[in-house]
């Protein structure tokens, strides 16, 4: 048994020899077979007859007595003893057999469709294909093959002996080219009746190929399955005639003596035998001449069909061996530390084609393509081959100064004055083991691809010859700069960059901005709505900063008091209510105070109105008196003119504008007719109560302070405090002392009373310094100057912070539409620029001495000097103030009933009419029958004596006039005996 063994081996060794000096430096291929030998279980039919049972079947013969029907019964494999008549597909399987005409395949009768298929284990080279038939050839068949083990099909060739009508959609004829598809009608004749052949050659020898190994051509010889479909019998037309059906078809079936089926294994050049397929699904014992899948590779190739190289053998492409190129494939060069590659093509072109395998898993700390190089951290030792397995030594690098955390030289370069395991530091690092900064870096880092951080001081923002701190990187800066590299100003300042001295203060606006924090790269300071500037101190168009004056209220507009009764709380009436009601006073209770009304003893009359006055009673209390600028001479008032005050009266004054909670100082407007001082007492309701303003209990008396006769202007030294959104009613109660001498009793013009917002360092709003500049440049008493001031730089700088912080910024212009030129105003104080003879801060009133507020301005009143009371006219209607007897909207012309202006008389018509000439003063319309200049006469027809106070009666001559009867001029009263005498026309007689 030993020996046997033996002896197989030597015949297995000295086989692969003989193929290896087949192949040597050289393609070799494997020598082709029937591929059907061997694979008789791998060979298939859709139809044999005698499957189920014994079935018959006749033959075509003319012959008399010879036999013509048999019997087929293929239950059973075939044998020439006991199973002649078993006709099963394997029986085509080339056996070399003596008697070889008396074993055949056969199919059942009458079936037009029937296909073999032939499934290989593994990919075959294919090249021709022979059916000998026993019986007629198909009339129509077709040859496919799959490469993908019968997953998809490609045909081969089509054969009919009417290709036209059997595959219509087919080209016939001779091939054009290799691999064209299509139906060839030689093999398809009904002779012979019996050993036709049908011959398909894959590759066409009368066509030249170039490249064997091309894609296509390797497609179209290459196949895992094998499939003919016979698709129509040849027929004599007897199924056609009278008989029976199947009686004439047991005469028509497909029959085959043999089916060869020549290849051989596909190997791409690179064996020249194949052995038996692992899992083969063949016969269980290898006959002689069975073609074997799997390829005995050389040229160092691998794989079912020699398709790839060998493990470590990935130093070049895989190629298939063609003629005297065997495109061996090359071991890999790994220097002795490593045994596994792969083959990487874009290496290999980048080598030009010398070498593309890449070794993998390089041991002893080397590495690259060959490992032919010490990994990082690991340099080479002079002293010993790169093969050696101690060839690469352990840097001693600082892992924080050097490239990749400690990498040294790995070699010696003499050309580049490199040393085996000189450290390799980063770019800003120093020192032999690379463990120092550079001069002006600092922070050595293992994180920092450069080792160290340049100091990066800004030149701008350091001191001059200064360095960082080695380990923080901090920069020496300059005043108001800041930063690691003193790169940016501090908060509050800005500039660095763009100034010769660093960093320069915000100068953020007190008042126009948030903060006074800045831009760092442009100053601009974070403003508040409507604030432009980079300080934020310039209002956007269409809008402006107020004034000191800008919360001033018009005396004219005040209501009207009698008497010192300040508001007080509803919380404090047991009697109040009754006490008003007894003194004839009307009020209203609203959010728990007490409100005076005008009740019929302050009701303004119509005609006391029209002249601007108010009447207390019968005394008159309060008058408007109003006034017009004289060309030349400088205004000293506010609004259209004053309210002139009796002692003992008073004013009250509504507002509900206050934008923020603090504390105002109120200022009084007026002019004393007198050398005697006023004295004034100030009462505000509600009086307060919040946190902002805490409530404050009203004193049963409010304070009196002086109003000097020598002055125009009095602050008074208390202030008080307002809020937002809260209604409040200031009174103001005038008087003077009993004993005022002769001046005492007279009346004060008072023209306004204004709010000034106070402000102090305290409030954090401005520096001690502005408030000191402030009172330095008496900007109140400045501002509070009546008309346009020029202000100083201080004064309005203030005015402007303390508009804008108490606004939250700048305030809508609000020029009236019609009033003003434009929309805009000017940026302090906010005056529009009116029309001619507006006037207002906004343009939405007629100035003194003018009315109807439209598109063109206001027109003068044109008042008549003597016709009229004043030169002041309703702005609206434009009505002036006429003396009495006088009318016409400017007092120019008499009364009705009234003639001679200026100097206008009453009409002297006897009391017969109302109307006379306004200018000679005949009466006109005269009534009762009368006429003349003065209706002083009867009409003709009538008599009387008018001016006597006798009415005119109609003459009796004989009739009244208008009747029929009524023949006389005229009639007369006799005035002796008071007869009637009438006048008559010629014809006629009688008295």
């Amino acid at each position: 048994m030993q020996f046997q063994l033996t002896f197989l081996l030597h015949l297995g060794l000295l086989s692969y020899a003989k193929a290896e000096d087949r192949c040597n430096k050289r393609a070799c291929y494997p020598t082709t077979g029937n591929l059907l030998v061997g694979r008789s279980t791998q060979l298939t039919a859709s139809s044999t007859c005698g499957l189920g049972g014994a079935q018959k079947y006749c033959i075509l013969s003319y012959l008399e007595g010879e036999q013509k029907c048999f019997i087929c019964d293929s239950r059973f494999p075939y044998d020439p003893h006991t199973q002649p008549n078993s006709h099963t597909i394997e029986n085509v399987i080339t056996n070399f057999e003596p008697d070889r005409e008396k074993k055949w395949w056969q199919s059942e009768n009458g079936l037009d469709h029937v296909s073999i298929r032939l499934d290989l284990e593994a990919l075959f080279q294919f090249s021709h294909l022979i059916l000998t038939f026993k019986t007629f050839r198909p009339a129509a068949m077709l040859v496919e093959r799959s490469t993908d083990y019968g997953h998809t099909w490609k045909v081969f060739k089509y054969f009919a002996k009417n290709c036209a009508t059997s595959f219509p959609n087919i080209t016939s004829g001779q091939a054009q080219g290799v691999g064209d598809l299509v139906c060839d009608s030689r093999y398809s004749d009904i002779e012979p009746s019996t050993g036709g052949e049908v011959v398909l050659k894959v590759l066409d020898p009368s066509f030249e190929i170039e490249n064997p190994y091309s894609p296509y051509i390797q497609d179209l010889v290459t196949l895992t399955n094998l499939r003919i479909n016979f698709t129509k019998l040849h027929t004599l037309g007897d199924t056609l005639l009278g008989r029976r059906q199947n009686d004439s078809l047991d005469k028509y079936y497909y029959a085959l003596y043999e089916v060869v089926v020549r290849g051989s294994c596909f190997c791409n050049g690179h064996a020249s035998e194949c052995g038996l397929t692992q899992m083969v699904r063949g016969d269980v014992f290898s006959p002689p001449g069975m073609v074997h899948g799997q390829c005995v590779c050389q040229h160092n190739t691998d794989g079912p069909n020699c398709e790839r190289c060998k493990d470590f053998f990935q130093d070049a492409p895989w190629r298939p061996a063609a003629g005297l190129q065997d495109s061996s494939c090359r071991a890999c060069s790994c220097n002795s530390h490593s045994d596994r590659c792969h083959f990487d093509m874009t290496v290999y072109l980048a080598s030009g084609g010398i070498s593309g395998g890449v070794c993998e898993d390089c041991r002893h700390n080397t590495e690259g393509q060959h490992c032919h190089r010490c990994r990082p951290l690991y340099y080479r030792d002079p002293l010993k081959a790169i093969s050696d397995p101690y060839a690469c030594l352990p840097c001693e690098c600082d892992p924080d100064g050097t490239l990749s955390g400690g990498i040294c030289v790995s070699h010696s370069d003499s050309a580049l004055g490199s040393v085996a395991g000189q450290c390799l530091c980063k770019e800003n690092v120093v020192g032999a083991k690379c463990d120092q900064c550079k001069s002006s870096h600092y922070g050595l880092s293992a994180t920092d691809p450069m080792g160290c951080q340049p100091c990066n001081c800004n030149p701008l923002g350091s001191l001059p010859l200064s360095t960082c701190d080695v380990d923080t990187g901090q920069c020496l800066c300059q005043p108001f700069a800041m930063g690691p590299h003193c790169e940016e100003c501090m908060v509050g300042y800005w500039g660095l960059g763009n100034h010769l001295h660093g960093c320069v203060p915000c100068d953020c606006d007190i008042g126009g901005a948030y903060s006074n924090v800045c831009s760092p790269e442009d100053g601009q300071c974070e403003c508040r709505p409507h604030v432009t500037g980079r300080s934020c101190t310039e209002p956007a168009p269409g809008y402006f900063f107020v004034s000191l004056n800008f919360y001033l209220y018009e005396a004219e507009e005040a209501l009207p008091l009698q008497g010192l009764a300040p508001l007080i709380l509803a919380t404090t009436l047991p009697t109040c209510d009754v006490y008003l009601q007894q003194q004839g006073n009307d009020f209203i209770i609203d959010n728990g105070n007490i409100i005076l009304k005008r009740n019929q003893k302050q009701s303004v009359h119509a005609d006391e109105q029209s002249e601007g006055s108010v009447t207390f009673g019968q005394m008159p209390a309060v008058h408007i008196v109003f006034r017009e600028p004289v060309p030349g001479t400088p205004v000293t008032w506010t609004g259209p003119g004053f309210a002139r005050v009796l002692p003992g009266s008073g004013l009250r004054f509504s507002v509900n504008n206050i934008p923020s909670p603090m504390n105002f100082t109120v200022a009084i407007r007026y002019e004393t007719q007198s050398a005697a001082d006023w004295a004034v007492q100030v009462s505000v309701n509600p009086p307060g109560g919040s946190e902002r303003c805490p409530y404050k209990t009203p004193l049963q008396k409010p304070p009196s302070f002086v109003l000097p006769a020598a002055s125009r202007i009095m602050l008074l030294p208390t202030p008080i405090c307002l809020e937002p959104d809260v209604q409040y009613f200031i009174d103001v109660y005038f008087s003077q002392s009993l004993e005022g001498g002769p001046y005492a009793h007279s009346h004060i013009l008072v023209d306004s009373l204004s709010l000034l917002p106070q402000f102090n360092a305290s409030e954090d709003f401005c520096s001690k310094p502005d408030v000191d500049e402030y009172q330095l440049h008496t900007c109140v008493e400045i501002a509070w100057e009546p008309g346009a001031q020029v202000l100083p730089g201080a004064c309005e700088r203030l005015i402007v912070s303390m508009s804008a912080r108490l606004h939250n910024g700048a305030v809508a212009c609000k020029c009236h539409p019609q009033g003003s030129v434009g929309t805009s105003c000017s940026p302090l104080g906010g005056q529009c620029q009116c029309k001619l003879h507006v006037a207002g801060r906004c343009c939405d009133r007629c100035s003194t001495g003018s009315y109807g507020l439209g598109r063109h301005g206001c027109h003068l009143c044109h008042c008549h000097p003597q016709g009229s009371k004043g030169t002041v006219c309703d702005q609206i209607t434009g009505q002036c103030s006429c003396q009495e007897e006088v009318a016409g909207r400017r007092c120019d012309q008499c009364l009705q009933g009234y003639f001679g202006f200026p100097n206008c008389r009453p009409c002297l018509c006897n009391g017969f009419t109302e109307l006379c000439d306004p200018e000679t003063g005949t009466c006109l319309s005269c009534g009762g029958f009368t006429t003349g200049r003065n209706c002083e006469r009867c009409t003709d027809g009538y008599y009387g004596d008018p001016s006597s106070g006798q009415p005119c009666r109609p003459c009796p001559c004989p009739d009244v006039p208008l009747s029929n009867r009524y023949f006389a001029h005229s009639c007369y009263q006799d005035p002796w005996n008071s007869d009637v005498i009438c006048n008559c026309p010629q014809g006629y007689a009688g008295r």
